[in-house]
């Protein structure tokens, strides 16, 4: 098992993360899409730099390598970037609201090895700590193993639809921390 270390990611780290995103959305969610639904992923996904304003953002590292990253949020806003239009920054109420976990990517060399185990765990422990009962998060197809293994349910499939019309397949999925 690779030991890991993490980081609170500052503003002069989004090029890596956006780098990491990227590199990430191609190789591992890529092949299991077709174009039409690749080229929407990015319009669904990315970085939120509010994550980051939040201190919520975490790099994850084995030695000095940067090998991932992802957060949580006590903000309305499920899942997107600083392009989604579904931005929302209102505050969520730890006793009758949900968590987020949000914006995870690995890198391609790292998977299978806890980089997003560790992501989880990070993000489910603050959100605990300020009251939270439950995370929910909104799963792609790359993803969705990994969240049901950590005790993730599926709650409703979702295809999120560009502006252009094309469109991609998402599960929301939810837990009880």
């Amino acid at each position: 098992m690779n030991e890991f270390t993490h980081k609170i990611a500052t503003l002069d780290d989004i090029p890596a993360i956006e780098q990491l995103m990227t590199l990430s959305i191609k190789q591992l969610l890529g092949p299991l899409l077709t174009k039409d639904q690749l080229e929407a992923s990015f319009d669904s996904m990315g970085l939120d730099d509010q994550l980051i304003k939040d201190k919520t953002y975490f790099m994850i590292f084995s030695k000095d390598i940067f090998v991932g990253c992802g957060g949580w949020s006590n903000r309305e806003t499920l899942f997107g970037g600083n392009h989604t239009p579904n931005r929302d920054k209102k505050f969520l109420n730890p006793e009758t609201d949900s968590a987020r976990i949000r914006a995870m990517y690995t890198h391609p060399n790292w998977i299978r090895k806890g980089v997003g185990s560790l992501v989880i765990t990070l993000g489910e422990k603050a959100a605990r700590e300020l009251g939270f009962k439950k995370c929910e998060l909104m799963a792609t197809l790359s993803g969705k193993l990994l969240y049901e293994a950590k005790g993730y349910k599926s709650t409703e499939n979702n295809l999120f639809e560009t502006d252009s019309g094309k469109t991609v397949p998402m599960i929301r999925m939810e837990k009880i921390i």
